[in-house]
């Protein structure tokens, strides 16, 4: 039986709403790993959540979840709870009643906010009701490691991927003659691998489960044979799967073909197609956004139409004569990104409304409501988010497609090590305190550190996969294309900086945000593109502010309900 079996209903209340934060950073946290990857459509919904929920369990799992700080950051002395166990469950409570319920209106509105500074603010507001505000640690070690994260965090991620994109795109992406670009995107590939898989392998040595700490020497063994290792495999089995793709065209490869590795150069060559079918099978990454020339023939096509519509006299069509404009030489692409998935909702199941096919045909409309919608198309609606997107979009050069495949595998391995990192360092955020409050529940003593047990990240890491997979589109709908142009060979970029910022901030004790990293490597590349106008300064203004009052709207939630209930009649220090 646990020790303080009389607040069984706080542990269970606390269960809710923990469920309810880590829901909330599936929705809202883990939607940043995968919101470029999804708006360049190297990743479909359902590709993501797969990898999300293997990637996002590993992370929370192996690499330095086990033990979670009771005071988070050292926002306040634990030791000020000794004395009064049931006071700590009751912060705990409701610093994490604080950070779920903001949360959940962030997301609601599409709003990307760091659940990190969410769940601080909650512990900071409940700190100043139970113990004061002067116990509350302001300094560097504290809650100003929260401001400085609205710098840090976004400007070291922007660097970063502004100088992998700039690199890649004088390097790489600006040849367009001979198949240069092809080639030298195979050579590079090899090399980011090594950068992304050895980033992860320092992550796992240095937070990983361990007893002693690794010596140099181990580390760089570590990092060389297992990156070396993967990229041995990648050069044997993957880049002969890509040159037969791309560059000999071979359009009867299938992706389960890839085993047979260097055998693969060996394919006779391929025939003619049959009609109907491309022989380069590959997807356009670019469909739906137009060239600044393209945009300009529609709009003053638009605007000739309006003028023909509007005109009362034969006089004056004349005037818009110099509208007219020769058609571009390829047709401009459709707006829509539905026509790949025209079927996103199976129809409803013939029956009653009460018998099992309708009901699980309804079940699977909650559950997997985030399956169902076309992120892409979200993306080119209106909001009060948003300005010119046609004309920003179009201000991103347009790379050859055939590089931007190959790029996509890369982007694959990035997103996927974007949320491992996200793994090893968020999850916490909601079973940190979770793992408090049952901790004192069943021994009745306050202590700093608390093992978090399997089962509890198992709970978490479900919560999380269901959090994405329900509404995470709302911010993957804004941290994609809504902020600036995103294909493999950008969000690729956008995604190794935000994992290598966060390995690098986690070992140097830096405190940054999986949130505002890739919002600022989003940016960073963005500004690459071309000109500022690449970038929608109106959203990232809107992001900025969410970043602000996080901490003030989290505390001031769970600060209040902290003081409502301390000073009920049967609580306080002296009351327990």
């Amino acid at each position: 039986m646990p020790a303080l079996h009389q607040y069984d209903y706080l542990f269970a209340i606390t269960t809710c709403f923990a469920f309810l934060d880590a829901w909330n950073i599936g929705a809202n946290d883990v939607a940043n790993s995968f919101a470029t990857s999804v708006s360049s459509r190297c990743l479909t919904m359902k590709q993501a959540m797969a990898i999300a929920a293997v990637m996002e369990f590993s992370g929370s799992v192996l690499v330095g979840s086990r033990v979670a700080e009771t005071i988070r950051t050292k926002i306040v002395d634990p030791a000020l709870y000794e004395g009064q166990p049931s006071i700590l469950m009751l912060a705990m409570t409701c610093s994490i009643i604080g950070s779920s319920l903001f949360l959940t209106v962030a997301t609601h509105y599409g709003l990307p906010v760091s659940t990190t500074h969410s769940i601080v603010g909650g512990i900071v507001g409940a700190a100043t009701a139970s113990v004061g505000i002067k116990q509350v640690s302001w300094g560097w070690d504290g809650v100003a490691q929260v401001f400085a994260a609205w710098v840090i965090a976004p400007g070291i991620a922007g660097l970063v991927g502004a100088l992998v994109f700039y690199i890649t795109k004088r390097l790489i992406l600006t040849h367009r003659g001979g198949g240069r670009a092809i080639k030298r995107a195979l050579v590079s590939i090899p090399v980011y691998s090594f950068v992304t898989i050895a980033s992860l392998t320092m992550l796992v040595i240095w937070k990983g489960i361990q007893t002693v700490e690794p010596t140099t020497t181990q580390v760089l063994v570590s990092i060389f044979t297992v990156a070396g290792g993967a990229v041995i495999l990648q050069v044997l089995f993957i880049l002969p799967y890509l040159w037969q793709k791309v560059v000999v065209e071979d359009w009867s490869l299938k992706w389960w073909m890839a085993w047979r590795g260097p055998w693969l150069l060996k394919r006779p060559t391929p025939k003619t197609p049959p009609p109907g079918v491309s022989r380069l099978d590959i997807r356009d990454y670019y469909r739906g956004h137009l060239t600044p020339e393209e945009l300009a023939y529609v709009r003053a096509s638009d605007s000739l139409l309006t003028s023909v519509q509007n005109a009362h006299v034969a006089a004056d069509l004349d005037k818009d004569d110099a509208l007219i404009l020769p058609p571009p030489a390829v047709p401009p692409p459709t707006s829509s990104h539905g026509s790949e998935r025209s079927d996103l909702i199976p129809p409803r199941p013939a029956g009653p409304w009460n018998s099992l096919p309708v009901l699980a045909w309804r079940f699977n409309r909650i559950l997997l409501r985030g399956l169902e919608k076309d992120v892409i198309a979200l993306q080119k609606r209106n909001s009060v988010m948003s300005w010119d997107l046609a004309d920003m979009h179009s201000r991103a050069p347009h790379y050859d497609n055939r590089v931007e495949y190959l790029y996509s595998s890369l982007q694959i391995l990035t997103a996927a090590s974007a949320s491992f990192v996200h793994g090893a360092n968020d999850v916490a955020n909601s079973i940190g305190p979770f793992a408090t409050v049952y901790a004192v529940w069943q021994t009745g003593v306050a202590k700093t550190e608390n093992e978090v047990p399997v089962w509890a990240l198992c709970f978490g890491g479900a919560a999380i996969v269901l959090g994405l997979l329900t509404y995470g589109y709302h911010v993957m709908r804004n941290l994609g294309n809504r902020l600036t142009l995103i294909s493999p060979s950008r969000g690729f970029c956008m995604e190794l900086a935000t994992a290598v910022t966060v390995l690098a901030a986690s070992r140097l004790k830096l405190p940054v945000s999986t949130t505002q990293c890739i919002t600022g490597a989003t940016v960073g590349v963005g500004l690459v593109n071309g000109d500022w106008r690449g970038i929608n300064v109106r959203l990232i203004l809107w992001i900025y502010f969410g970043w602000i009052i996080t901490v003030p709207v989290a505390a001031v939630i769970s600060g209040s309900l902290m003081g409502i209930i301390i000073n009920a009649p049967r609580w306080g220090f002296d009351g327990g």
